[in-house]
């Protein structure tokens, strides 16, 4: 996927540029040819020293600026939007995680409602030609049919951060329907991939089975995700930000969803080392499968995500140095 440059953004604003997908895109945009701005608050939710590190190969692929600030900082974020003029905002930047939602659920609704009404705002204001919302599979809760098509209702939630990327979603509804505004809401299905959070599945277990150290597996092994490979997923928020109509919502999965054993199975398979199970009770507000219908991405973007299970689990493996061939 190539960006057009006159067609989608000589300038962007990146939210969350720092983190897993966002610094994976900041470098496409920048090999693109695209002028960058990256907001990122480096907060401690995982050690902020990885961020930096994102930021450091980041760096590599270009010249950007780096602003560290909040996004619920609404004079900070008017000050950036009236100053770099970016013709896309990509807003991926949020307080991530269904289980810690549980525990703060008042700070996600502050960062990921609050911090998205500040930037559809400033967008608005300083009349930002397309806006793209990083939204979460997450949004379709325990959803009984399978595949999830965006036209599903979205109405019953099962944990606060779900709740607040509905929220987000309905935020950016009324913004593009009230001033006219271009935007995409882009549901993500389990992205993994090198640089992956540590507290995500994939990347924790690779780390604990390569160190002989027991994985937590809540329920028996029978819950089913649609893991995305991370090129795939920059891929789709390029082609998002490509998109003409003034507003979409876009699933953004393999649609392929894989059982949790047949995860650890693959794992062990790229490891050459046999898992040890601590198995433990489902966890509240996790949900049983997510599976993606991509046929309007398809469709619509051009988008189809390319990269089997194995293949992305290996290259995962090799940047975290562990694969075994």
């Amino acid at each position: 996927m190539t960006l057009d440059l006159h067609r989608a953004a000589g300038r962007v604003l990146l939210t969350g540029g720092a983190g897993f997908i966002g610094s994976h895109l900041a470098e496409a945009l920048l090999r693109g040819g695209c002028r960058l701005l990256v907001l990122d608050d480096l907060n401690d939710y995982y050690d902020p020293a990885l961020k930096r590190a994102n930021l450091e190969a980041v760096r590599r692929a270009g010249p950007f600026e780096f602003v560290q600030g909040d996004i619920c900082d609404a004079p900070l974020v008017d000050e950036l939007f009236a100053r770099f003029r970016p013709e896309a905002a990509v807003h991926l930047a949020a307080r991530a995680g269904v289980r810690p939602s549980l525990e703060q659920p008042a700070l996600y609704q502050r960062v990921n409602v609050e911090g998205t009404a500040v930037l559809l705002e400033a967008a608005r204001r300083h009349g930002a030609e397309r806006f793209v919302f990083a939204s979460s599979s997450s949004v379709y809760g325990a959803a009984s049919r399978v595949p999830f098509s965006e036209d599903d209702p979205v109405r019953a939630p099962i944990s606060p951060y779900a709740a607040s990327k509905i929220a987000g979603e309905a935020l950016c509804h009324v913004y593009s329907h009230l001033y006219g505004m271009r935007i995409v809401c882009l549901r993500f299905f389990t992205v993994y991939g090198p640089r992956q959070r540590p507290d995500l599945a994939i990347r924790k277990f690779a780390e604990s089975i390569a160190a002989g150290r027991p994985i937590p597996v809540f329920g028996d092994g029978s819950t089913g995700r649609d893991y995305t490979y991370i090129d795939d997923i920059v891929a789709g928020i390029l082609a998002a930000m490509e998109h003409e109509t003034a507003f979409e919502v876009f699933n953004l999965g393999n649609s392929s969803p894989v059982l949790l054993r047949e995860m650890i199975a693959t794992l062990e398979r790229v490891l050459g080392r046999q898992a040890i199970i601590d198995r433990l009770p489902l966890q509240p507000g996790d949900v049983p499968i997510t599976y993606a219908d991509i046929s309007k991405a398809k469709r619509m973007l051009g988008w189809t995500p390319r990269t089997p299970l194995e293949t992305g689990i290996r290259r995962m493996a090799q940047w975290l140095g562990l694969a075994t061939q």
